[in-house]
């Protein structure tokens, strides 16, 4: 795994850290994932493999790399900007991103075996912005969560990777993340936030398919 990142006395990351090249050929890389791939359906809330924590990536070799290309398929047809292994029914840690962060620059990739930073207390802003979910279909609710966000984890080859986001796709990040350890953005809401996104969830048809539960 990467080193620890270096903060300064006012909670900045030092230069010196290294992060990933997530942003040249994002157009290109997106395409050619997504046209090895085949979609697949979307798991949805109460589906058993969405609430336990996933079993980490141990083999990076031909298998994990159709499992991304497939994901790259599925998430585009489900108009998504991130999706987690266990969205389409797989127990493994692994997500994949197509997001944009509040620059509006796009940022492309995949992260096996994630885990989050702890930030210093003065890079913990948080953002209170409206999220969903493509397991949660046509809901969302507002969710406070840092806006800035570093992640750790492998590449598709086993190397040691780092990727940091800021806002939207900081969200993104953090909300891939805790999917691959069982949560939902909703089990982050109060029991009326949750029941409300439930119920939006329940009020209208999916626009992509998923897997029915039962």
């Amino acid at each position: 795994m990467a080193q620890q990142p270096v903060f300064d006395q006012n909670g900045e990351q030092r230069v010196d850290e290294e992060f990933i090249d997530d942003t040249t050929d994002a157009e290109q890389r997106e395409s050619a994932h997504r046209e090895r791939g085949t979609s697949r359906p979307i798991t949805v809330v109460g589906n058993p493999v969405l609430h336990k924590e996933c079993k980490d990536v141990t083999e990076f070799g031909a298998e994990l790399a159709q499992l991304i290309d497939d994901m790259f398929a599925s998430q585009r047809t489900a108009e998504g900007v991130g999706l987690a292994a266990n969205q389409i029914g797989v127990d493994l840690k692994v997500f994949i991103y197509d997001c944009p962060d509040d620059n509006g620059v796009r940022h492309v990739g995949a992260v096996c075996n994630p885990v989050l930073d702890e930030l210093p207390a003065p890079r913990r802003v948080l953002d209170d912005s409206n999220e969903g979910c493509l397991s949660v279909p046509g809901a969302y609710a507002e969710l406070a969560r840092p806006d800035y966000a570093v992640v750790r984890g492998q590449d598709a080859q086993g190397n040691p990777i780092a990727v940091q986001g800021t806002g939207y796709f900081a969200r993104c990040l953090q909300h891939e993340t805790d999917h691959l350890y069982g949560y939902l953005y909703i089990d982050r809401l109060s029991k009326r936030d949750r029941k409300d996104a439930l119920k939006q969830m329940a009020e209208q048809e999916p626009r992509y398919p998923v897997v029915a539960n039962g």
